[in-house]
């Protein structure tokens, strides 16, 4: 029985060890700054670096992958909880969406933000500035409300 745990803890091993030479892709897809969210809507400058700090990391092309996304399995799942924000919300490509789409996605933002759903815990965790105050989250949310109300 303890030759049979030795084993396992030795496979266990050697397999972590293996797949460290499997790193996730750090590039950042290609953006045009003509299009990201603040290119349409004005907002002061304290509230544009307080969602950037708190959304752009997983909602933009601006990532920055931290150290420990190159210890696997832990920057596999970072990656693909990125790939999947990117795909719900980009702020980064937000010129490009429809009125429709640019509403609807105002519409979550509000949502999100107001419930704390977002930013994530998991996310605040390892990235204190993105943490909001009260006073912080009910001006994010008073500015999506005033984006999400100028269109017609």
């Amino acid at each position: 029985m303890k030759k049979k745990i030795k084993i396992g803890l030795i496979v266990l091993l050697v397999a972590l060890i293996g797949i460290q030479f499997i790193q996730i892709d750090k590039e950042n897809p290609v953006s045009d700054d003509a299009n990201d969210i603040f290119q349409r809507f004005e907002a002061d400058q304290a509230l544009i670096v307080k969602i950037k700090e708190a959304c752009y990391d997983c909602h933009s092309n601006h990532a920055e992958w931290p150290w420990y996304t190159n210890v696997q399995p832990i920057g596999w799942w970072i990656k693909g909880h990125v790939n999947e924000a990117r795909k719900k919300l980009n702020f980064s490509e937000f010129i490009t969406y429809t009125d429709k789409k640019g509403k609807h996605k105002l519409e979550e933002c509000i949502e999100l933000v107001e419930e704390g759903e977002m930013p994530l815990k998991s996310f605040t965790w390892t990235h204190p500035e993105a943490r909001l105050t009260d006073l912080e989250r009910a001006a994010m949310v008073d500015w999506f409300k005033k984006q999400f109300a100028s269109y017609n």
